[in-house]
C-alpha cells in the first residue's frame, strides 16, 4: 500500500462529493458513481448509503479497484474493507456533512458494513 500525497489528500477531502468508478473484470471502468467520503488518521473512506446492495459497491467489491476523482485530483486506487475505525468514520460523517437524514443513513449499520479505505495505486 502506497500512501496518500498530503496535498492531494487535503484536496480530495476538501471536495463534498466523490466520483467512484470500479474496474470491471476487463479492466474498463463502469459509470462514475458520486459517493461521499472521508479522512481519518490519513486514510481515506467511503461507505455505501444503501450497503451491500449499492450498484457502485458491488462492482468495487468484484475487482477491488478502480479510479476515483474529486478535489481536482483523478486516480488509480485500490478498495480494502475496513472496520477499525468505524466510529471515528461515524464522527468525521458528521462534522463534514451535517447531522441531517443523509448522514444518518450513512452511519448506519448497512451502510457502516461497507467502509472501504480508499488507497492509491
Amino acid at each position: 500500500m502506497t500512501g496518500w500525497n498530503p496535498d492531494d489528500l487535503a484536496a480530495i477531502d476538501g471536495d463534498g462529493e466523490l466520483r467512484v468508478a470500479a474496474h470491471r473484470p476487463d479492466g474498463t471502468l463502469r459509470t462514475p458513481r458520486i459517493v461521499w467520503h472521508v479522512v481519518v488518521d490519513g486514510a481515506l473512506y467511503v461507505r455505501s448509503v444503501r450497503g451491500a446492495e449499492g450498484a457502485w459497491y458491488r462492482g468495487v467489491q468484484r475487482t477491488g479497484t478502480g479510479t476515483i476523482d474529486a478535489g481536482g485530483i483523478h486516480t488509480e486506487v485500490t478498495f480494502t474493507r475496513d472496520d477499525a475505525h468505524d466510529d471515528a468514520i461515524d464522527l468525521a460523517y458528521h462534522a463534514k456533512y451535517g447531522d441531517g437524514s443523509a448522514v444518518r443513513s450513512i452511519t448506519t449499520p448497512a451502510a457502516t458494513s461497507t467502509t472501504l479505505r480508499v488507497d492509491p495505486r
